[in-house]
């Protein structure tokens, strides 16, 4: 999979702006805040519905302006595929897939796949289980619509619990609750089961990968901590009981203890705690080494790969990394943004070159 063509207009920095990719190695580069991050950006929103950067949609627009639009083409083993969202100040968007409205945001999973990565992505080494869960949850709502939906019900119920465990009246709690449990227990088993799959895919090619990007010194090894396994089924049941025996802590705590929203995963090199021990330069490697890896678990999954977008990693790593970087994602779609590029690190490649200026993207 590959997007051939991107349209903005009054997103980010951009007046209007149309851009056309090459479906290997293209390198978007400029001075800083030229725009480079807010093209990468959009081909991400068109991926998956949301920005990286942005905790409101309203916020891409840009200033002095009403509305803004992203729309690009793509293509798949299926044939080619067409995304157009557009933005307004109300903070609502409107979706178009293959010229289509799409009423719900779900609908845009799976069109345009892509894996997203810049310096700000070593928060899913570095800081808390959420960032973790986050990569998760993106790149299993990405490859599975299903995934997405027993997420967004999941989550609706546990809040819906945790504001029963706060009702004041014990009785009323422990009357109701059992329904809610037996809700949440089923989106569970789905949630976690989807992971556990997903991780296990992941954690041999992660480790792989992190071998070649660390000259074959770092071991990467990955576990996941929600403490359940087994099938859907088996999965639902044991957390049933396991909310059973924790009523009393929950309604102590006013909110549910246990479940998926607690999940983490624990990265260790060479048997020791990457988060604890690991340099900023080793965590930035687990991180990139579980990027890669994403991209292979996409293509074991559908057949072909998604896009690659890599936001100003390049400045982050020497010159031995960077070759092995480029290496690596030889053979797929990869937008690599950079203030400059040694052409050193891309010889024997064909690449493609745009530079991005003031709001403009050229050929060059």
């Amino acid at each position: 999979m590959y997007i051939k063509r991107l349209s903005l207009k009054n997103f980010r920095s951009y007046s209007e702006e149309t851009v056309t990719f090459t479906d290997g190695i293209n390198v978007l580069t400029g001075a800083n805040a030229q725009g480079k991050t807010n093209c990468a950006e959009a081909i991400f929103f068109l991926c998956t519905g949301y920005s990286p950067r942005a905790n409101k949609d309203k916020l891409v627009i840009k200033n002095g302006e009403d509305s803004a639009e992203i729309s690009g083409t793509a293509s798949s083993l299926y044939g080619d595929v067409s995304v157009r969202i557009n933005f307004f100040l109300s903070d609502k968007k409107s979706i178009h897939v293959n010229g289509l409205e799409v009423l719900k945001i779900g609908e845009i999973l799976g069109n345009i796949n892509s894996v997203f990565f810049n310096p700000a992505e070593l928060k899913l080494v570095q800081e808390s289980p959420e960032d973790r869960r986050r990569f998760l949850n993106v790149s299993l709502s990405q490859m599975s619509k299903n995934y997405f939906y027993a997420l967004q019900r999941y989550n609706k119920i546990l809040s819906q619990r945790n504001t029963l465990l706060k009702d004041p009246d014990a009785y009323i709690i422990k009357e109701t609750l059992p329904i809610w449990d037996e809700q949440l227990s089923k989106y569970a088993g789905k949630i976690i089961k989807a992971r556990n799959d997903f991780l296990r895919e992941l954690a041999p090619i992660a480790k792989e990968k992190h071998l070649y990007l660390s000259d074959g010194k770092e071991t990467l090894e990955m576990k996941t901590e929600s403490g359940y396994y087994g099938s859907e089924e088996e999965i639902a049941f044991a957390m049933y009981e396991d909310l059973k025996l924790g009523l009393d802590r929950d309604m102590r705590l006013g909110y549910t203890g246990i479940g998926p929203h607690r999940d983490d995963i624990k990265f260790s090199l060479n048997g020791n705690d990457v988060r604890v021990f690991g340099s900023q330069g080793q965590q930035r490697t687990v991180a990139l080494s579980l990027k890669l890896a994403e991209t292979e678990t996409f293509y074991n999954r559908f057949g072909e790969y998604p896009i690659l977008i890599l936001d100003d990693v390049l400045s982050e790593l020497d010159k031995t990394r960077q070759k092995k970087l480029v290496s690596a994602v030889n053979g797929l779609q990869t937008i690599f943004t950079a203030t400059h590029i040694d052409r050193s690190i891309f010889r024997g490649l064909s690449f493609n070159k745009l530079t991005v200026d003031n709001g403009k993207i050229k050929n060059k």
